[in-house]
């Protein structure tokens, strides 16, 4: 069974490699001096000279910058999806890494655990819900059987 599927495989690709159909299903390699061309002359540019105004060498630049910063998303995925580079040798991450090691290395002083009365209201509906649904179930899958025993019929 196994050999009946791949000779099925290698025939249908045999097929579309000679009637020319697979072409169209190869994926282009990735133009990396496409990429890195058109994000360092187009989207980051932008980005830096907004970024030297927001006083980031100071405090965390976040709440004014995130405007700026999903534009510069948008314009990097948007030449990572025109250079077939999306998803390859983590260019993206690359960008990403180091503009937040750059421009948002302040913001980790920002991050703190909720305080305790937040943590138990979110946790404490989980923890009811937990223990009272199980007890509801009982009660209502046994109500009624025990009403005529109740009754004393």
């Amino acid at each position: 069974m196994e050999k009946q599927v791949a000779m099925a495989a290698y025939l249908l690709a045999l097929i579309l490699i000679w009637t020319g159909l697979g072409e169209g299903l190869v994926v282009p390699s990735c133009d990396q001096h496409m990429f890195d061309s058109n994000v360092h002359g187009l989207c980051l540019p932008d980005f830096n000279r907004s970024m030297e105004t927001s006083g980031y060498q100071v405090r965390c630049p976040w709440p004014v910058a995130k405007r700026v910063y999903n534009t510069l998303k948008y314009c990097v995925d948007h030449w990572a999806n025109r250079s077939w580079c999306k998803g390859r040798g983590f260019l993206v991450d690359e960008i990403f890494l180091d503009i937040h090691h750059t421009y948002f290395s302040r913001c980790n002083d920002q991050i703190r655990d909720p305080p305790l009365t937040s943590l138990i209201m979110l946790i404490v509906p989980g923890i009811i819900a937990t223990l009272f649904l199980p007890l509801l179930c009982v009660h209502l899958t046994t109500w009624d059987t025990e009403m005529p025993s109740t009754l004393g019929l």
